[in-house]
């Protein structure tokens, strides 16, 4: 029975190895590819075409290769881009799915058990088996090479969140719309005064 406890525990203790070994490769194997980048993008040209990709350049103040990436990439408008998209988004997203998880958590009708399902459907779709149909769509609306066009996709394909919203929805019990129905407030009121402020947790989830 001593032997058997301890081959276990020796078993147990192998695999503990075995699996702090593997997770020490493979952040070896993601971080290698990134140090690389960072070291070549202080070498010269010529420091580049004669030395390993590993190998340290001979000054770390060379800022000149991010210099021309600014300046041929346009990369400043690049970060404007990415700002106004990201804000946008946020924005949008968030105005339209916690509205839409509002109305499918209170209000019961025809089709809502069937409108839950349908956005269940589609987060369980790959997004390479929609690209397809979405460029299709996209070009049919003329949206493409568009900053607009690419917002509102964005703002599609934010299903999960509605979940999210849905299940905080539930934590929260009617009797507060029902208490605020009752002192006077519509339900414009009650979600953008009283549910929404409530809903921080889940926003920023």
């Amino acid at each position: 029975m001593k032997k058997t406890n301890e081959q276990a525990r020796a078993g147990k203790i192998l695999w503990i190895i075995i699996e702090y070994v593997s997770l020490i490769f493979f952040s070896f194997v993601a971080v290698i590819p990134v140090v690389s980048c960072v070291i070549t993008a202080f070498k010269t040209d010529a420091e580049y075409q004669s030395t390993n990709v590993m190998t340290l350049p001979e000054s770390w103040l060379n800022f000149d290769n991010y210099v021309q990436a600014f300046q041929r990439a346009n990369m400043g408008r690049g970060f404007l881009n990415s700002a106004i998209i990201l804000v946008s988004v946020l924005v949008l997203s968030t105005f339209i799915g916690t509205q839409l998880a509002y109305v499918l958590n209170r209000f019961k009708f025809f089709g809502n058990a069937i409108i839950r399902s349908l956005f269940l459907f589609a987060s369980q779709l790959p997004g390479v088996a929609m690209q397809v149909a979405m460029y299709e769509i996209m070009y049919k609306m003329h949206l493409i090479n568009s900053m607009i066009g690419y917002v509102i996709l964005m703002c599609g394909t934010d299903i999960i969140s509605i979940y999210i919203y849905i299940q905080f929805f539930e934590n929260i019990s009617y009797s507060l719309d029902e208490s605020a129905i009752v002192d006077g407030a519509n339900y414009f009121t009650i979600f953008y005064k009283i549910l929404l402020p409530l809903l921080k947790p889940a926003i920023v989830t």
